[in-house]
């Protein structure tokens, strides 16, 4: 999709969904409760600002649009208010400072520019050398990090269930292949093609992750929030598993992770734009079974696949699972074979998770 030629407004996407937010606003204790409702609140209110946010209007400038191989980066400080894009404190050409949250932001932006460029060839989130803008210390003890459209944005978290969410580089690399999503193949944030939307960005978050530390797919975690989970947390390791969709949590506070593996355990629910964060834990499991099937670095074949589809024109926009299945199978034979092993492996790993038949049907 030309960028430059979309109409379509963009969902609010925060990495900490609002089933988890919901649940803690409900808790007896009121000091966890109220913050969780000052973020639902927040994120409500962006949702609504986000309606009125474009693709169109939004391309790199003239200097940035000639497909540079390096980053333009530019880190701003909210100071603990909810004005964007706040004071700009680090620049591309910057040494780092003594801000440990702005040093990160800037690597993690850095590391999803790298994987995209070297990996698929991909100038910025955009193809065509978009800058990259981050704001940390947004709010006041907000629970959340977004991509809002034109940038990220880090809230510092409470210190008690949440750490600064800048910790975590797959949630840096999560919330801004929401922007590659919404230059390509702008999937629509509701059910099966909004957890298709969720999905796609915690595959690619992974993946910059694992190209970050250098881990194949058999040394790599697979987790989505690594880090993220406050002291107060007893019971979690993660926001989500790929691995193993459901078991990133299951604690006395945070509640039990909803996430069903695969289709027998699909949830329907008129809550989370029909529960885009908890399905996409199958079509997860699917990337993950495909990745460890193949081996090796799961950038390059499996991630590979992915790529291909959500760039080449042919995923629509309110895309099913079963749609995009058949896309990843028809886009491993395309440029694999058809008696290669990326075929064989995505035709399983659909299969294991339910969305399609043994032969890929």
């Amino acid at each position: 999709m030309d960028a430059t030629s979309s109409n379509t407004s963009h969902p609010f996407c925060g990495i900490v969904p609002p089933h988890l937010l919901d649940h803690l606003s409900r808790l007896e204790n009121s000091t966890i409760a109220g913050r969780a409702r000052r973020t639902l609140e927040h994120d409500a209110l962006q949702r609504t600002r986000r309606r009125l946010t474009t693709v169109r209007g939004m391309a790199a400038p003239a200097e940035a649009r000639s497909g540079s191989d390096k980053p333009q980066r530019t880190i701003y400080d909210a100071e603990g208010r909810e004005t964007l894009p706040g004071k700009k404190v680090r620049g591309e050409s910057d040494e780092a400072g003594s801000d440990s949250s702005v040093n990160r932001a800037f690597a993690g932006l850095g590391a999803t520019f790298e994987l995209f460029f070297k990996g698929y060839e991909r100038h910025s989130i955009d193809g065509a050398g978009l800058p990259l803008d981050a704001t940390v210390h947004y709010g006041k003890e907000y629970n959340n990090a977004f991509w809002d459209g034109e940038r990220m944005v880090f809230g510092d978290g409470d210190g008690e269930l949440f750490l600064d969410f800048t910790t975590s580089l797959d949630v840096i690399g999560h919330e801004l292949t929401h922007g590659v999503t919404q230059y390509t193949a702008n999937l629509e944030y509701l059910g099966q093609s909004g957890a298709l939307n969720e999905s796609v960005s915690d595959v690619f978050g992974s993946l910059i992750k694992q190209y970050s530390l250098k881990q194949t797919a058999e040394q790599a975690d697979w987790l989505i929030g690594d880090g993220l989970l406050g002291p107060e947390v007893d019971k979690g390791k993660a926001l989500r598993s790929m691995k193993a969709p459901g078991t990133a949590y299951d604690d006395d506070v945070l509640g039990k992770d909803p996430q069903p593996a695969t289709m027998d355990g699909y949830v329907e629910t008129s809550q989370d734009n029909g529960g885009v964060h908890i399905n996409s834990g199958i079509p997860n499991h699917a990337f993950y079974l495909t990745a460890m099937s193949l081996g090796g670095n799961a950038w390059e074949r499996a991630g590979r696949i992915w790529y291909d589809v959500l760039t080449g024109g042919e995923l629509a926009k309110d895309a099913q699972f079963t749609d995009f299945a058949k896309l990843t199978i028809d886009a491993a034979k395309a440029r694999y074979g058809d008696q290669g092993a990326e075929h064989e492996a995505l035709v399983k790993a659909w299969s294991q998770v339910g969305v399609t038949n043994s032969r890929g049907h």
